[in-house]
């Protein structure tokens, strides 16, 4: 299979939970958007990947500036988010042409994910349809219903991060589906057309920037 790699970045919204007027990814830590930091982990993967940014339509001009003074010598394509992750995701999907290339879609505010994770997930995605990202359970977890709780194992559960990687032609396929408030991830949305999910090794700094804990921890990292 002659497959091509893309990345779609998905560019949330500011968030509550940041305390910032401006969209985490957008926050600067040691001089460079965290997007930017994000981008470069792609390019540094494989220098021809085809980027394509979501990004709310009150940052588009931001981000096209933004990547235009930070990536000259890169044609990396843009599109509106809609009002939700799926809806993000999908118009992202609309611009691979190509049935059989590979995409994966990564959080634009995990600036962290490895080289090996990255490749893991794109050729374990070549040779099997899918594969996302997962690490290990550090902490004891209990599982709370209807108020009654009760210790589980936490060997039968993984912490899930991205990318998340795909047949093109498999997740535009996918995405074809209404949206459900069960789609967390675009593994669950594979899931919903009856695709078994396979699972790689993720890296434990590949975490999601949040709260400003995240940011100091994202400072002190770099």
């Amino acid at each position: 299979m002659n497959s091509h790699y893309n990345i779609i970045i998905v560019a949330g919204g500011t968030g509550s939970r940041m305390l910032s007027t401006i969209p985490k990814q957008f926050i600067e830590i040691k001089g460079k958007p965290i997007i930017v930091h994000t981008i470069e982990k792609f390019i540094e993967f494989d220098e021809f990947i085809n980027i394509i940014v979501c990004v709310h339509k009150d940052y588009l001009n931001d981000a096209n500036f933004m990547l235009a003074e930070y990536f000259p010598d890169k044609n990396i394509q843009t599109v509106v988010g809609g009002d939700t992750r799926f809806q993000s995701v999908k118009n992202g999907l609309n611009l691979i042409k190509n049935p059989n290339d590979i995409v994966g879609i990564h959080d634009a505010a995990r600036p962290f994910v490895s080289n090996k994770t990255i490749q893991s997930c794109f050729e374990t995605a070549s040779k099997k349809g899918n594969a996302i990202p997962v690490i290990d359970v550090a902490e004891s977890i209990r599982l709370v219903t209807n108020g009654i709780n009760k210790a589980v194992s936490r060997d039968d559960y993984k912490v899930v991060q991205t990318p998340q990687c795909f047949l093109a032609s498999l997740i535009q396929k996918a995405f074809e589906q209404p949206f459900s408030p069960f789609f967390t991830d675009d593994a669950t949305v594979l899931e919903g057309i009856d695709e078994p999910i396979y699972l790689v090794e993720g890296n434990t700094e590949n975490i999601k920037i949040t709260t400003p804990s995240d940011l100091k921890y994202a400072e002190i990292y770099l």
